[in-house]
């Protein structure tokens, strides 16, 4: 918690490229929370594709919720919920945002920071050329992870 601050807020963070169709999801989450009324330290960030810029909202976060595409062997719209600490615990994601993502994970660790890190991973297969919007399993799984979100938040409260 940063001094002359009442609470930490939990942050959202939305990451993915919406040029890449399913690869975005993160971000369609993201956006779809922003029209929901949320409750006040609920924070939502479309993180794109990730880099070092979005280390400094992480680190005044108390939460974390990071909402991301991930490439795995279950069937695309499949969400898990994990725990990432570092790099090694992150599932395998898509290139164009791997390295950076991971990359923020262990430097958002190795400098101190403790809030919890939740991740919300949704399997894709990978795209074979850029598109808008997401394949119909992958749109089908954003209703029940913005849910998900929200008992994250319900759980633990924004405190």
């Amino acid at each position: 918690m940063l001094p002359g601050r009442p609470f930490a807020p939990t942050l959202v963070l939305g990451i993915g490229n919406v040029l890449m169709g399913d690869e975005g999801v993160g971000v369609e989450v993201v956006r779809r929370l922003a029209k929901l009324q949320l409750p006040p330290g609920l924070e939502c960030l479309d993180g794109g594709t990730g880099s070092f810029t979005l280390l400094e909202p992480m680190q005044r976060a108390g939460r974390i919720i990071l909402v991301d595409a991930a490439l795995d062997d279950t069937p695309p719209g499949t969400v898990r919920r994990l725990e990432p600490r570092f790099s090694r615990d992150y599932p395998p994601s898509l290139t164009a945002h791997d390295i950076g993502l991971k990359d923020l994970l262990d430097a958002f660790h190795l400098l101190g920071a403790t809030p919890e890190v939740v991740l919300l991973a949704i399997t894709v297969r990978p795209p074979t050329e850029p598109q808008l919007g997401l394949s119909p399993p992958v749109a089908a799984a954003v209703p029940e992870v913005v849910r998900m979100v929200l008992g994250e938040v319900g759980r633990h409260g924004t405190l």
